[in-house]
């Protein structure tokens, strides 16, 4: 019988690092997660391109050449959009005191609602810039996009952050942080957390990714234009409003008055920052899907 919380495991946020000329150079597993994510999604992105069947009329929107270019605008929207999302959705008065803080992205502070806005626009503008199908290009992002996350999640949980609540269950664990052993339990009792890291890990990337890998390529996804791009927004909006239940809210938004973080609250019941932000996602997400229902009807044959 398990006497307390599984025991984190003996993990360094730091893959390698090197000294140079007097400096330490470090290379991050969450730096890695991206560069592998991103690796991932070309590769996922120039495949599906190659193979006319996927696409309505045999003809994909794009060549696999251009999805280097589109790589870069989407690097751009992820890194901006990221991080102006977390200024605004989560911290704006710490910024708006000191606007500087904004330009210090190597201290942390990424949020993915607003990565996604970034990358929605990048896309955009790169699609009317090159006359690409803006709804093609973007159920081909939003299948290339599910590894990243997938990476992502794991990273956080190696650099023990974005923990979840607190509980006695016995995969709870004990991250090893002051603030993640600072739950009100009694002294010299470890506080076990929801892995919720690993939660997100599971519904974002694995489950989300390998049901929209085998809508594409055993269902013909793409013949039905959004239908993609809805389950992608749908899907990570759903777990990322259940797995918001499990994972402990940024610290500003916890109050002894409000010790579930609840940021938007209606007679008695509340949602978090992350709830909130992932309903209009749900709902747009549902809009493309079910759109998409009538132009896949148009294309098939009377």
């Amino acid at each position: 019988m398990q006497a307390g919380p599984l025991p984190f495991p003996n993990l360094s946020p730091e893959l390698f690092s090197i000294s140079l000329f007097g400096m330490e150079f470090a290379l991050r597993w969450y730096a890695l997660a991206y560069i592998v994510g991103i690796l991932i999604a070309w590769g996922l992105a120039t495949r599906a391109l190659r193979r006319p069947a996927l696409w309505p009329g045999g003809t994909p929107p794009m060549q696999p050449r251009q999805v280097e270019d589109l790589l870069t605008w989407i690097i751009l929207g992820v890194i901006l959009g990221g991080r102006l999302g977390y200024v605004l959705f989560y911290q704006p008065g710490v910024y708006l005191d000191d606007p500087f803080q904004v330009l210090r992205i190597w201290e942390g502070g990424m949020a993915f609602h607003g990565g996604l806005l970034g990358v929605v626009l990048a896309s955009w503008i790169y699609a009317q810039r090159q006359g690409i199908d803006k709804l093609a290009m973007a159920d081909l992002v939003a299948h290339s996009v599910a590894p990243g996350l997938l990476l992502g999640r794991l990273a956080n949980f190696i650099n023990a952050e974005l923990w979840g609540r607190a509980t006695d269950l016995p995969w709870g664990v004990a991250f090893p942080t002051a603030a993640a052993q600072d739950c009100g339990q009694p002294l010299g009792v470890l506080c076990g957390r929801h892995p919720s890291q690993l939660y997100e890990a599971a519904m974002e990337g694995l489950i989300l990714g390998a049901l929209i890998l085998w809508m594409v390529y055993r269902r013909h996804a793409f013949h039905a234009p959004g239908r993609v791009l809805g389950v992608f927004m749908a899907g990570y909006g759903s777990a990322r409003f259940i797995v918001e239940f499990f994972r402990q809210p940024d610290v500003q938004f916890v109050t002894e008055g409000n010790p579930l973080g609840l940021a938007w609250q209606f007679g008695g019941v509340g949602l978090t920052q992350g709830q909130a932000l992932s309903l209009p996602m749900i709902a747009i997400g549902l809009w493309f899907v079910l759109r998409s229902r009538h132009e896949a009807a148009k294309e098939r044959p009377a």
